[in-house]
């Protein structure tokens, strides 16, 4: 029986281990690629219309206007593939119907905290949308929260609305007006993949077994997918290499093992290794003219290496590599020609493949798709609906308490609980630290030159927008630069309206430490802890793989009925939950919860168990026979058996059962005993096998002692 006194001292030690790496991660600056003309840009369009407010109305629509053309702008620079000018407009748009339902119902406190109540949960509900809404939504509640503090009727609410909305609309116009590098976020995309490629394609000179992260050609198939209006005017260039990079990735992987591929040493090995090489120059030229914008350039002597070997030279691979071999030159010149295209051309409509795949819905289209991922996250025992509950509880208590203290300014303390509250345990508290550190640091500063300079209301709103200028250079260096950036942001408007320092700086930092701990608190008492669902996280990873597979094996074993689409399919299924997989095991590493059946060192071979799993099935799509091949029974028959296990496998995972393997075992032997045992399929599906033994072996229970470990 465990004591409880070295049970409270486990406790307070993971806790204490937690918070110590939150504080970290919390303070750290990163070097990170700085956008200097779309800071300036974006810093322009508050200067726009702050400048125009503050001469030709008041001091307060100047600051409204502020906060729109700033909020949209912050839209702006998030991670995603949608048009710069619809970021800002839709931020802009929610900005304005929230502040004036804010202003409706400011003069009855309790309509008002029922309406921020309700905000604040449609807020963290947002997260189910994905990043960038969830960003944008709390957004609109700090906003609110700030503005409608400034007075005004029921028409000059309509009217500060409005101005909002317009400093979204000046920054959308300024990113039509004055485009920075079109299409860089794509070309980055599609760039950084072929880059991943060639690192891949070294990585295998020396070592044939090399890992291979899938998340750029994700990114890639994300930027890829366009609305409408895109689609006509992407460039040429961006066109083509993608859906070659996807289909290079297992040639490469196939050529190198020493098992599907070229033989282990000798001249076979050494002319893998050459192709291997001029195909990482290739993607690597690719790659550079994809991100320029330019023509593809490569030196003579990639080119030599990348000619066919006579059939009777030493050199010449033969079998299952030498066909990997030809492939791999065809895909490279393919890949060449498609990114060598005029870069200015565009093209005149959406094929049918894009029409089905890649068309990424509008706006309006989006809203029924937002409904359903709603709808399936409002439930308890979802994480993003714990967290609406979390931010809903933590913005009513902050703003009740802010405002029965006697400092003013009560918006500040849910003001940065909205801003820092994130689904999960480490983003919450790391963002906490670092707002509470930031604001500091901004107040002090920004409040030191208030009191050294008394500067007026036009130079308040100059130093405003400076400020806004380095939050935009530097936002990606870190959030703790970041919220120093807008803490003295926040001093320099109050300044424009007439606030003064010794009404700023005390209660700003006390309830900016009010906020920060009721977020931390409400993590603490009201969790959605990752680590208690990994397992079926990985259970989730060995269903798609198996899927991944059994779509594989159906074409050996029915090629006259392949399905490319298919394959294609349980392919991205694979991809997207081992990207959750690891995103889950990412977060989990930092909650300071004990794991519940899952050591971290189960984690880490499970992982690697699986990922030599799809590695094993991929070796088997880069052989992929043709329409006319003869079918494959004995491949049926392995398909078949797994087809069989699998259920019954993921709920053992699930479960915490031990996995059995032996009815695919017994088929791949049958299969060893045909008249091909070296073929392909079943080469490969010796080394799946292998993987799921490995997976076995890495979840069988530990024995007693070791499994009261405390996690690593």
């Amino acid at each position: 029986m465990v004591c409880p006194a070295l049970t409270l001292k486990l406790t307070l030690m993971t806790w204490a281990r937690a918070l110590r790496d939150t504080v970290r991660a919390g303070l750290t600056v990163e070097r990170a690629k700085l956008e200097p003309l779309v800071a300036l840009r974006g810093a322009a369009g508050v200067a726009v219309v702050v400048g125009v407010f503050l001469a030709v109305a008041t001091p307060a629509l100047a600051v409204s206007s502020a906060f729109g053309a700033f909020a949209s702008g912050v839209a702006t620079f998030q991670r995603s593939w949608r048009p710069r000018p619809v970021l800002a407009l839709a931020a802009a748009c929610g900005l304005g119907v929230s502040t004036f339902t804010g202003y409706l119902t400011i003069s009855r406190p309790l309509l008002f905290d029922a309406l921020l109540a309700a905000w604040a949960f449609l807020a963290g509900m947002a997260w189910a949308v994905g990043p960038v809404s969830g960003m944008v939504a709390s957004q609109m509640v700090a906003v609110m929260l700030f503005t409608v503090t400034l007075p005004t009727t029921v028409l000059g609410a309509l009217e500060h609305a409005g101005i909002i909305v317009l400093g979204g609309l000046v920054q959308a116009a300024l990113i039509v007006l004055f485009p920075i590098r079109p299409w860089g976020r794509q070309r980055d995309a599609l760039a950084d993949a072929l880059a991943a490629e060639a690192d891949y394609a070294r990585r295998l000179r020396h070592d044939p077994t090399a890992p291979f992260d899938p998340q750029p050609l994700m990114d890639a198939r994300s930027a890829a997918e366009l609305t409408p209006r895109q689609a006509r005017r992407r460039p040429a260039q961006l066109a083509g290499p993608r859906g070659l990079a996807e289909r290079l990735r297992p040639v490469l992987a196939s050529l190198a093992d020493p098992v599907l591929g070229a033989p282990p040493d000798g001249p076979g090995r050494d002319r893998a290794r050459e192709l291997l090489a001029a195909a990482a120059t290739v993607l690597d030229a690719v790659a550079h003219a994809v991100r320029r914008g330019r023509p593809v350039r490569l030196p003579p002597e990639t080119m030599a290496a990348l000619d066919v070997p006579e059939p009777g030279t030493e050199t010449a691979l033969r079998g299952a590599a030498g066909r990997s071999a030809l492939r791999l030159m065809v895909l490279l010149a393919d890949v060449v020609e498609a990114a060598d295209e005029p870069v200015t051309s565009t093209r005149p409509g959406i094929t049918e493949e894009e029409r089905r795949h890649l068309l990424r819905p509008s706006v309006p289209r989006l809203v029924p798709v937002g409904l359903r991922a709603l709808r399936r996250e409002a439930r308890p025992s979802s994480a993003i609906g714990r967290h609406a509950v979390r931010v809903t509880a933590v913005v009513t208590v902050g703003h009740a308490l802010g405002g029965a203290l006697p400092f003013g300014h009560a918006y500040w303390a849910p003001m940065t609980s909205v801003m820092v509250m994130r689904p999960d345990f480490a983003q919450t508290y790391s963002r906490g630290v670092a707002r509470f550190v930031g604001t500091v640091v901004g107040v002090l500063l920004a409040g030191g030159l208030v009191i050294l300079t008394h500067p007026g209301p036009y130079v308040c709103a100059g130093l405003a927008v400076l400020c806004v200028g380095l939050m935009y250079l530097l936002m990606r260096t870190g959030y703790s630069v970041a919220s120093a950036c807008i803490a003295a942001y926040v001093v320099f408007l109050l300044g424009v309206v007439g606030e003064g320092w010794s009404q700023t700086v005390q209660s700003r930092l006390v309830l900016t430490l009010l906020g920060g701990a009721l977020a931390l608190a409400a993590y603490a008492v009201f969790p959605a802890w990752e680590t208690p669902r990994l397992r079926d996280r990985l259970a989730d990873w060995l269903d798609t793989n198996g899927r991944y597979a059994l779509a594989v094996l159906a074409v050996y074993a029915r090629p006259g009925e392949r399905r490319p689409r298919r394959v294609r399919e349980a392919l991205l299924d694979a991809r997207a939950a081992r990207r959750a997989w690891e995103e889950a095991a990412g977060r989990a590493r930092h909650e300071p919860v004990r794991h519940r059946g899952l050591s971290r060192r189960a984690e880490r071979a499970a992982e690697a168990a699986l990922a030599t799993a799809g590695r094993a099935v991929m070796l088997m799509e880069a052989h992929l026979p043709g329409r006319d091949a003869p079918p494959s029974p004995d491949a049926g028959a392995f398909a078949d058996a797994l087809r069989a296990a699998l259920p019954a496998a993921v709920r053992a995972v699930r479960h915490r059962e031990p996995l059995d393997w032996s009815a695919p075992r017994a088929a791949l032997a049958a299969r060893q005993a045909a008249p091909d045992p070296e073929a392909v399929p079943v080469r490969a599906g010796e080394l799946l096998l292998d993987a799921l033994d490995e997976l076995a072996a890495a979840l069988r229970p530990a024995p007693r002692g070791r499994d009261r470990a405390r996690r690593p």
